[in-house]
């Protein structure tokens, strides 16, 4: 199937979305890559980014002291870049995605735990065509995701 790529750059405490729905839901996504790529390499400061996506919009982003909660249903990926200038050993990133199929939208998230930085992110997605009973039971699952968010 066909692989879609989005890529941007996303500030500290900031949320992008992807906008990936569609009206009958025919259409389901799978992360196939996820990477995050500092604004500016090799920079002056230290950057610990963590980058996260979401089934549904997180209603709060922090800009220090971020949780990444495996236990979480909504959670698809997650990844951490540290770049430091006083590190001979060049960048480190650690991206952890899970293998499931969604078809709706989804919601990147970043933090820099170290300050403020802004961080450039790419994620490309394997297209995939959904049945009906696909379809159903993918919407079915956003819904209560959304759900569960909304009564916790």
């Amino acid at each position: 199937m066909p692989i879609k790529s989005f890529r941007g750059l996303i500030a500290d405490g900031g949320q992008d979305t992807i906008s990936l729905h569609t009206n009958d839901g025919s259409v389901g996504y799978r992360i196939v890559n996820f990477s995050l790529f500092p604004y500016r390499p090799g920079g002056t400061s230290h950057v610990e980014s963590v980058g996260q996506v979401f089934k549904v919009p997180q209603t709060t982003v922090p800009t220090a002291n971020s949780i990444v909660d495996f236990a979480d249903n909504t959670l698809l990926a997650a990844a951490y870049l540290t770049d430091d200038v006083n590190n001979s050993s060049g960048p480190l990133q650690i991206v952890i995605f899970e293998n499931e199929i969604f078809n709706q939208d989804i919601y990147i998230t970043h933090t820099d735990e170290a300050g403020t930085a802004r961080v450039n992110y790419y994620i490309e997605l394997e297209q995939i065509k959904l049945d009906l009973s696909e379809s159903t039971a993918a919407s079915l699952k956003d819904i209560r995701n959304v759900y569960s968010q909304i009564t916790t």
